[in-house]
Formats: C-alpha cells, structure tokens, sequence
C-alpha cells in the first residue's frame, strides 16, 4: 500500500510539471503570435505538416478503425481481478491446498471391510471340510485421543464330508453342516504417546497452516496485481500527456518555422535561421515517436495485466484512461499508524508466522515421539452357534448289531447264545448291550437364522481387556527430530525479527518519500504562480513596446 502511494505521488509530479512546461511552452507560442500575427504559411511549413503527421500518428498493432477502450482505473483493477493470469494461478494453489487438506481428513473416513471366502480341506481318504465365510466389519480412526475402533461381524459355514457319509450309512451323527456367528467390537486406544498427538493429526495441523499460508500468497499477490495495474494505469495517463506536450512541442517548432520564414522574405532574420528550425523540428519528431512507443509500452503492460489471453481483440484497440490523478495538499500520513498497519497486514510476515506455527506443530509432535508407547486393547463379542439338521428325540442304539457273517461282534454274539440255549438246561439267549443318545437342544438346530438368534441370547459373552508397551531403550531419532525443531524455531524467529525491522525501514522510506512529493507538487504549484506572473509582465512589455 505504501508502495502504491509513493507510486501515485511521482507520477502525479510527472504529469503536474509536464502540464506546467505545456502551458509555459504555450505562452510562449502566445507571444510569438502576438509579435508576428501577421505572418503567412510557407511551403516548407506545409511540407513538414504533412510529413510529420504521418510519422507520429502510427502505432503498430492498433487498428484505427477500432472503438477505443475508454477505462477507469476501477474498472482496470476489475478487469485484473477478473482476467490476471498470475491471480488465477495463486487462486488455484489455494484450491490446491484445500483439496490436499480434503485428503488428509479422509484418513478418519469410516472404511467398510468385507471378505468372502470358501476354503475345502480335505486328508487321504474320504475326510473333507468344506466351509464358506463371509466377514464383514466397519473400521474408523478417532479423532480425539488418537484411538480406533473396529465393528466386526463374522460369519462361518462348516460341513464335513466324513459326517454326511455316516448320516447316509444310518450312522450315529445327525447333523450335515455347522453354523457359528459373531459380532463384537475392538478399540485400541494410546495412553502415552500418539494420545495428544500422532502423525494424522500433525499432517492436518500442518496442511490448515499450510492452507493460510496459501491464502496469505493469494493476498499478496493480489496486492501486488493491484498495485502493478494502479501503476501501469497511471503510466499510461503520463505516456498520453508526455505524447501530447511532446506533439505541442512539435507544432510550436512548426509555429516558429512559419515565423522565420516571414522574417527570412521580410529580410529581417538570415535563411541560415531556417535549417536551424528544420533541425529542432527533425528533433522535436523523433521525441513524438519515442512518445508513442512509450504509450504503447505502457499500454501493452497494462493489458498484460488486464486481459486474460493472447487472443483477445481489445489487444488491437487503443485504451483512454477516463481517470486523472488528484492531490490533496493537506493530507498527511502519520508514521505511526502507518508502521502498525503494515505489521498487521503485510502477507510476507503472516507467512513466516504460520511458519513458526508449523514448527511449533512439529516441535509438539517430536516432544510427544520421545514418550513410551502404553496402548489399551478391548474387545467384546458375542457368538452363536446352530447345527443345519439334528435329531431333537433320544435314541436307543444298540452296541452289537448287523450281519454275524460280516461282523465279528456279532458273530461271537450269537455263539454265546447258541451256547446258552444247549446248556442243560437252557439259558435264555443274551441281548445285545444298548446307549441311549440324547437329542439335540431345539434351539441349536436351524441353520443360519437360528445362529444369529443364539447370537443374541446373550449367555456367552467373549471380552478381553490388555495393554501393549513399547519402548526404545534410545529413542535418539525422535530426540533429534526435537532438537532440529527446536533450532528452527529460533531461526524462524530471527526471520520474523528481521522481515519485521525491512518492513519498518520500507514504510519510514516511503512515508518520507510521499511526504517529499507532496511538498514537491506544492512547490511546482507556486512555481506556475510565479511563472503566470512573468508570463503576464512579458505581455505588458510586449505591448508597451519593448
């Protein structure tokens, strides 16, 4: 902003003491009139007319033909803020910045997890298990204390092959497949270390520093934009009034060549005289020239800075800045203030301290790196469990039976009865040893549904409760990490001192700076006074005679 003031004032000086020489360069051409009013245009007067016209007037890359673009500077500051490719650019590294904030802060997303899965285990012979698992769980990491829990629900399909063939020989199982499911929760939670602070956290800290950090540049470089389109602005109103006191200077060398020509065919001024005029008109239009390609120039920095693209037609349109610079005589900056403003808001010292907070961010991570790890285990379940078919009566099931011929126990049972019935006399034949098998529970029989079910009865719960300790008996790397911190704490510091004693010397120098301009403008004002005066007193001799 300072800069931008003093920038003001000088060109203001510029163009005021231009306007002065234009009006000095104009009495004087009013009394060279008076003194000569009767003078006639000569030959060579046209020749040059015509001549010089031709060669002040171009500009490349201008089509005539064109509207020209009549711009106030609020509209040039606009169009900048709307248009200017490097505003565009930082504006996009915040968006940047804000996105990679977005990715970090999806870390503590809720991730769903599922794994179906189908195993067959099967040994030599004709024993196989085959089972089928679909787990699921929900997993999130906290944001407060630095734990995480996990929400799980598993569930488990088991047949085995060896137990259906005894199902269909009429063997004693009475089941074809096995269910089990369960549900529970485990949270694992930092005592000691990665409690305050862990590494997820200290990225996002950092990344919302970062993020400010971003903001601050954007605002400086809009700043800076602002400040370059106000002085390119203002450029171009001086190029435009040096191009028009340059082509007055022009026409008054072009006046005096009429004047000497008169006084060459009255006899009065030699015709060396005329070469001599030739000479400063030859001169005065290569100064116009140098006038438009200085209105060029700055006509082109200001459409660099206003227009968006290469392509744009107002590139072949000339600009007419409607706004003139204005003075106020009386007003005066007080340092002071100007200093505590600057401090405030200057976007190269914010920076550094969301540097310095960045630090202190990585300092409180290190300090935390250097404790024990202590961390609390948990987990809670509940589970359940069915048979797919089952036999829900008792059965009587005899120990001896089938075919004597194939089955050795029975064969010998029936020996021992034969036996018995030959006796003398007989005894009653021996029958054959029976177990009773109790039947399943009816709640473990249903399959799936009746798994779940038996899930929530809620007669067996499963919970666990345990800590983890580590330690390196040196911890030298996160006690590095510390230090390193630390050190760049103190030099951070330092920077900001130093920034904050260039930013003082920068406001002083251009508190100074407007204050000299302003009593340079004062001065120039008293000078056109005074210059009025003569100018009137040259008159009164002139026609007094003199």
């Amino acid at each position: 902003m300072m800069r931008h003031i003093v920038l003001s004032a000088f060109i203001f000086i510029f163009i005021f003491m231009q306007s002065q020489a234009q009006e000095s360069e104009k009495s004087e051409a009013q009394r060279l009139e008076i003194r000569e009013k009767n003078a006639r245009v000569s030959l060579a007067q046209s020749h040059f007319a015509d001549d010089s016209e031709k060669k002040t007037s171009s500009r490349i890359g201008i089509e005539v033909s064109d509207s020209p673009i009549a711009l106030g500077l609020k509209d040039a500051i606009r169009l900048a803020l709307q248009n200017n490719n490097e505003i565009e650019i930082a504006r996009n590294d915040v968006k940047l910045q804000e996105q990679q904030l977005r990715s970090l802060l999806g870390s503590f997303d809720v991730v769903f997890t599922a794994t179906p899965q189908f195993t067959r285990t099967s040994t030599t012979g004709s024993r196989a298990t085959n089972d089928f698992r679909v787990n699921t769980s929900f997993s999130k990491l906290l944001r407060h204390g630095g734990g995480n829990y996990r929400v799980f629900f598993n569930n488990v399909r088991t047949e085995n092959t060896f137990s259906q063939a005894q199902i269909s020989s009429g063997a004693a199982s009475g089941t074809n497949a096995l269910y089990s499911s369960s549900v529970g929760i485990s949270v694992t939670q930092p005592l000691w270390r990665n409690f305050t602070i862990d590494n997820n956290r200290r990225q996002i800290k950092i990344q919302r520093k970062r993020l400010a950090q971003s903001d601050a540049d954007f605002r400086r470089q809009v700043i800076e934009i602002v400040s370059r389109v106000q002085k390119a602005y203002w450029d171009l109103v001086f190029a435009l009034r040096d191009q028009q006191n340059k082509m007055a200077n022009l026409n008054l060398s072009k006046e005096n060549l009429k004047q000497i020509e008169v006084k060459i065919n009255a006899g009065v001024v030699a015709p060396i005289a005329r070469a001599e005029i030739a000479t400063e008109i030859a001169n005065r239009e290569s100064e116009v020239l140098l006038a438009a390609q200085q209105v060029s120039i700055a006509e082109n920095n200001l459409k660099t800075l206003i227009l968006k693209d290469s392509n744009s037609s107002d590139w072949h349109r000339n600009i007419i800045p409607t706004d003139q610079p204005v003075f106020d005589d009386k007003e005066k900056i007080n340092l002071e203030d100007a200093i505590k403003v600057a401090i405030e808001n200057r976007p190269e010292l914010k920076r550094l301290k969301l540097e310095s907070e960045v630090n202190k961010i990585d300092i409180d991570f290190f300090k935390n790196q250097t404790k024990p790890q202590v961390d609390l285990n948990t987990n809670i379940s509940l589970n359940g469990f069915s048979f797919g078919t089952g036999n829900t009566q008792a059965q009587v099931i005899p120990l001896i039976s089938g075919n004597p011929s194939l089955n050795p126990n029975a064969f010998l049972l029936q020996q021992i009865n034969i036996i018995r019935s030959n006796l003398n006399p007989p005894l009653p034949p021996v029958s054959s040893p029976s177990v009773t098998i109790p039947g399943s529970p009816e709640f473990l029989i249903g399959g799936f549904n009746r798994s779940l079910s038996n899930m929530f009865r809620n007669d067996a719960p499963n919970y666990s409760v345990g800590l983890t300790i580590s330690f390196p008996l040196r911890n030298k790397t996160a006690e590095a990490n510390l230090a390193t911190a630390k050190i760049n704490e103190q030099k951070l510091q330092a920077q900001i001192r130093s920034t904050e004693q260039s930013v003082l010397v920068e406001v002083r120098n251009a508190v100074q700076a407007v204050e000299t301009a302003r009593q340079r403008v004062i001065a120039a004002k008293k000078a056109r006074e005074n210059a009025e005066i003569q100018l009137e007193g040259e008159r009164k001799l002139f026609e007094a005679g003199r």
